[in-house]
């Protein structure tokens, strides 16, 4: 027989249900008792109901606000069969309900006043034998701490692919800085300012002369930004303080018409490509003419940028490798509830062998009779003749 106790939730009123008829609803119960198994896990949570949900005024007032449920079994009896098949039905909803249908493990469980005794703590006790329930705590530790084991070799696999991925953006970050501070150590070399400090607008385009004025230079500019077509390749088209000037024809396409675009862009020894609004060229021809200017003048934005990016990774690179150089710490604790586990089903196995012999000796003393009146039988045959 099982005992256990529920503490009663928060007493208020019960009212009709909503959309069914109103009924009478019983004020209290001091208890519940339970004769039979239902065959349904539900059924047998749902005659607890009426005792321990809202509304208890008995055990409130004469209860110290908690009730007995007692279920009665039989041990060594088909009630263990029955407990063991509301476990299985049990197991299966929550397999549906939680989408895990490799789910094969009996939950160790425990007596409390919220659920009470669970189906395998039934069947371990109706069975006689609290060895299997043993066994399934042990079990459902191992359980545990294999998946705890699988996931950190997961992570620690997953670190290892991010820590080479990281490590090789690292190396790209730190040559696209040095490349830009190269590109910019030159410009700050070879740049020419104004009496009022402005820079000196050094461009010379390709088929103009060198004393061609800001505003022929944006004209020119504006009829390269028309004609151009470099078939996707990028053409050279003049110089600024040892930069190379370069424009390049782009398609894309847009409600089924293909739309050319020519963009422009200024190389450094670096061989990296700088752009201002994008490289689409202005159709004023004195801001066209400073287009190349103003991207050179970006630069220290980018290598600010780029030592960013740096940093980052110099600060998440070395937690990855703790995580790849990391050891699982619960090995020996694995290794003692195998240990364990396996001294358990020893003990099982132990306790049916003997069991078993002895049901052979009483089927073999059972024929012993039949065997000795066959033999005396036999016996007097021969005598006779």
């Amino acid at each position: 027989m099982s005992r256990f106790q529920y503490t009663n939730r928060n007493l208020e009123l019960l009212e009709p249900y909503e959309w069914k008829r109103s009924r009478t609803v019983l004020r209290g119960e001091s208890g519940s008792n339970v004769a039979d198994l239902p065959d349904r896990p539900s059924d047998l949570a749902q005659r607890d109901g009426r005792a321990i949900r809202k509304g208890n005024e008995i055990a409130k007032h004469f209860a110290d606000n908690k009730v007995d449920v007692v279920i009665y079994a039989v041990e060594k009896s088909l009630d263990s069969y029955k407990f063991n098949l509301l476990f299985n039905k049990q197991l299966f909803i929550d397999q549906l309900k939680s989408n895990n249908l490799g789910k094969r493990t009996i939950d160790e469980g425990s007596m409390d006043e919220k659920s009470g005794m669970n189906f395998s703590e039934y069947v371990a006790i109706l069975s006689g034998n609290t060895d299997l329930l043993d066994k399934a705590k042990v079990e459902k530790q191992i359980a545990g701490l294999e998946s705890e084991k699988q996931a950190f070799n997961r992570s620690k696999y997953s670190a290892k692919y991010k820590l080479e991925d990281f490590t090789a953006e690292l190396n790209k970050a730190q040559s696209r800085h040095d490349r830009m501070s190269l590109d910019w150590s030159n410009l700050q070399q070879r740049i020419q300012k104004n009496q009022d400090g402005t820079i000196v607008n050094a461009i010379q385009l390709t088929g103009l002369p060198a004393t061609a004025t800001i505003k022929q230079i944006g004209t020119n500019l504006n009829e390269l930004t028309d004609k151009s077509r470099t078939g996707g390749d990028y053409e050279e088209i003049g110089s600024l303080y040892g930069f190379q000037l370069l424009v390049k024809t782009e398609m894309s396409e847009k409600d089924g018409v293909d739309i050319r675009v020519n963009r422009f862009f200024v190389q450094g020894e670096g061989n990296i490509k700088y752009t201002f609004n994008n490289g689409i060229m202005a159709k004023e021809p004195e801001t066209a003419s400073m287009n190349f200017l103003r991207a050179l003048e970006k630069l220290p934005s980018y290598i600010a940028k780029e030592q960013e990016n740096i940093t980052d990774f110099q600060k998440d690179i070395p937690i990855l490798q703790g995580v790849v150089d990391g050891i699982w710490t619960k090995e020996c604790r694995l290794s003692e509830l195998k240990t364990e586990l396996a001294a358990i089903d020893r003990k099982i196995q132990l306790s049916i062998t003997p069991q078993s012999n002895k049901q052979e000796d009483t089927q073999n003393e059972a024929k012993l009779p039949e065997l000795t009146a066959s033999m005396t039988k036999n016996i007097s045959t021969k005598n006779t003749f």
